[in-house]
């Protein structure tokens, strides 16, 4: 009996001795089943990068001049017909300074300073104060509403300015770190830490969307300053928040930044390629309904009379697949690949007309005034901008009119944004006189005098108002 409990207690023995090695063997065996991967740690602090970057990023403070009418009313009647005249007399107009706030970084020893176009559009004065506290006053060397952003520049002796290198903003993927720096609420220089927590984002503030998406906290103040990555490069220009979210930024990638100024330095303004169509997305009942296998690429909605699509033979109901030897997937890489083609250059595109692939050249034109590039004139510094309502429009937005211009974009803090305007509403009349299209538009706000209100009548649903705007 006893030689049977010694040989149970060695046997349990060995069964013991022998499970960590199996245990270790199963799990070798789970492991093996897994992914190779390399999870690089926390890091302990980010206090040498904020260092490296923190002196070339700016704070950026602006003037604008607004008129103020001492008789809010005068503008809706004739002489002698004002029935509030008695509250207001002849009180003169008045002149009011309005103060901004934000922040830039400066990319040359030079002295180009990057920024938001929000950040200093109509701005009568502009002041740029160092982390060292040296102040500059600068002047602006080119805007580009459509993406938002500005260069502007300081007049400086000294040539030790400390800049800040474009990165490359293709490169960076979902969860790597990243730095936001700025002047949030006029603070002064903050730093704040995240992870880059989308790409490619639209947001809807303008046809150009392509935004990094960062939770590292991004507040009033910090528009146009610099998102980093771990080398101290530039990868994003910090210029919109969801106010009713957290952690959640945006940023306009560096990419697209290189391009823009690039052609603000040297032409004060950008140059668009245009073709001259309108694009919607293809929808899944569209696919079945067009006979299409994919839900892939930009379905032509219309196409502008004598325009370069026009003239290459595209038709409404084209699907446009292939741009210049780039993929289209969806409708929104069209608008970013037709821009950035040089004006004059000769393309290939592909299509897809009744279920058949077919090939068409397309001579790229310089994209006109009042189209995608938004309206010209005295209006732009109003911060609005407007588009023709098209059939994909009335679509999209579920409106009934064809006459009149839809608000598709309003400039936060403009004098179109204080004064209510918002996107989405239809402007029916410019100053009394009905408008149809974006060309009756321009003309009638290129008739608008300056430091004179303009009158807008304003559809918003099934509400119908005026709205005054005063002209800088």
């Amino acid at each position: 009996m006893l030689k049977k409990n010694r040989s149970v207690a060695a046997i349990g023995l060995i069964v013991l001795l022998a499970a960590p090695v199996f245990i270790l063997f199963a799990l070798s065996g789970c492991q093996k089943s897994q992914p190779n991967f390399t999870v690089v740690g926390f890091p302990k602090s980010f206090a040498e990068l904020a260092q490296k970057v923190n002196p070339a990023v700016v704070n950026i403070s602006t003037e604008t001049i607004v008129k103020v009418p001492g008789n809010p009313f005068r503008q809706f009647y004739g002489p002698g017909q004002n029935p509030f005249g008695h509250f207001f007399g002849e009180t003169p107009d008045r002149e009011m300074k309005q103060q901004s706030l934000g922040s830039g970084f400066i990319i040359d020893k030079e002295g180009h300073i990057i920024t938001n176009n929000h950040v200093v559009a109509g701005a009568e004065e502009i002041t740029v104060k160092l982390a060292d506290g040296r102040e500059f006053k600068a002047k602006v060397i080119g805007r580009d509403p459509k993406t938002d952003l500005a260069l502007i520049k300081i007049s400086s002796l000294f040539k030790n300015l400390p800049a800040l290198p474009l990165g490359d903003s293709d490169k960076m993927q979902v969860g790597d770190w990243v730095l936001a720096i700025g002047n949030p609420f006029g603070l002064g220089h903050t730093v704040t830490q995240g992870i880059i927590s989308a790409t490619g984002r639209i947001i809807g503030s303008g046809p150009y969307d392509n935004f990094l998406q960062t939770d590292a906290p991004i507040n009033p103040g910090n528009s146009g300053g610099p998102l980093v990555n771990m080398e101290g490069e530039v990868i994003g220009i910090n210029s919109a928040i969801i106010a009713s979210g957290q952690g959640i930024g945006f940023s306009i990638p560096s990419n697209m930044a290189k391009q823009i100024v690039a052609q603000l330095k040297e032409k004060g303004k950008v140059v668009r390629g245009w073709i001259g169509i309108s694009i919607q997305s293809i929808t899944p009942d569209i696919a079945r309904a067009m006979g299409l296998k994919k839900e892939q690429g930009a379905l032509v909605a219309e196409v502008v009379p004598g325009g370069p699509a026009e003239e290459a033979g595209l038709k409404r109901g084209d699907v446009i697949t292939s741009f210049d030897g780039r993929e289209i997937k969806k409708v929104s890489d069209l608008p970013f690949t037709v821009a950035e083609t040089p004006v004059g250059k000769k393309v290939p595109v592909q299509i897809i007309r009744d279920g058949k692939e077919m090939n068409v050249d397309i001579k790229i034109a310089e994209m006109p005034q009042g189209r995608e590039a938004g309206p010209a004139g005295p209006q732009e510094n109003l911060g609005l901008t407007v588009s023709n309502i098209t059939p994909q429009v009335r679509h999209e937005f579920g409106i009934q009119d064809k006459a009149g211009v839809i608000v598709s974009e309003v400039l936060p803090g403009s004098l179109a944004d204080d004064a209510g305007i918002q996107p989405g509403d239809i402007i029916k009349e410019v100053n009394r006189k009905p408008i149809n299209n974006v060309k009756d538009y321009n003309a009638e706000m290129k008739k608008a005098e300056k430091n004179k209100p303009v009158l807008f009548l304003v559809k918003r649903g099934q509400r119908v108002f005026y709205v005054s705007i005063a002209t800088p």
